[in-house]
């Protein structure tokens, strides 16, 4: 049953006012504002929203939702939630061994030292001369020839890398490797294949008093070479071969 203040007024329309009509008029008034009263309110201390119910049970369940939504509230809590997700420290760490690791005898400990790839020079056999009476020769024009080993045999290495004749030091220094070929004598040292090379397969070598230029790209790294063509495409005087393997 509706209380006093929400029931429809039981006074006619066109009914005379009387003292007792009066008197249950403000009865009715008082008993509205006791209702009035009874309602509930919450205010969040954060974000400063206003809750507002009559039933109390129904007031916390919002009060509750409202905690975990309050913009205000999720950004006091994100940094407590970083520290109490952080990881403890490895030092603190407590590592139990078993009773049988302290009676067994230490092992020796091998350090690992790592891997130092071979300097680049002096790393092979070396039987050819970049000095020598060949001094009246004058530079030779490209391409290389790409049938030169039908046509050449090895005459020497210099630090393991093979060397096609003719070699008459210094002016002349023949054809050196064997799947990165490169015509010394056609060389101009504009540099073109050592940058362009992706794994560094060159490195400068001084051939003083050579006619073309007086330093070579020489191939240390040959077998490192992946065969990507770079420093082929883009020789000037087209002295650069490269054989792939099989």
């Amino acid at each position: 049953m509706l209380p006093a203040a929400h029931r429809p007024c039981a006074i006619p329309r066109n009914a005379q006012l009387t003292d007792c009509t009066y008197q249950m008029l403000i009865n009715n008034m008082s008993e509205y504002r006791s209702v009035s009263v009874t309602t509930n309110d919450y205010v969040c201390g954060d974000c400063g929203t206003q809750l507002l119910h009559e039933n109390p049970i129904t007031l916390q369940s919002m009060i509750d939702i409202h905690n975990q939504l309050c913009p205000v509230k999720r950004q006091k809590n994100i940094p407590n939630q970083m520290v109490s997700s952080k990881p403890s420290s490895p030092n603190k760490a407590i590592v139990q061994q078993p009773a049988s690791a302290a009676v067994a005898a230490p092992q020796p400990q091998i350090s690992q030292t790592p891997e130092i790839s071979p300097p680049a020079s002096g790393d092979g056999a070396t039987t050819i001369s970049l000095t020598g009476s060949g001094t009246s020769y004058s530079k030779v024009e490209g391409p290389i020839d790409h049938d030169f080993k039908s046509k050449r045999s090895v005459v020497g290495t210099f630090q393991g890398i093979k060397v096609w004749g003719e070699v008459d030091a210094p002016g002349r220094l023949g054809i050196w490797g064997s799947e990165v070929t490169v015509d010394f004598d056609i060389c101009v040292a504009d540099g073109a294949c050592i940058e362009a090379c992706p794994v560094n397969v060159y490195e400068w070598l001084d051939t003083p008093g050579h006619p073309a230029s007086e330093k070579k790209p020489f191939m240390i790294r040959e077998k490192d070479c992946i065969f990507c063509m770079a420093c082929e495409n883009v020789c000037p005087p087209q002295c650069v071969k490269i054989f792939n393997k099989g």
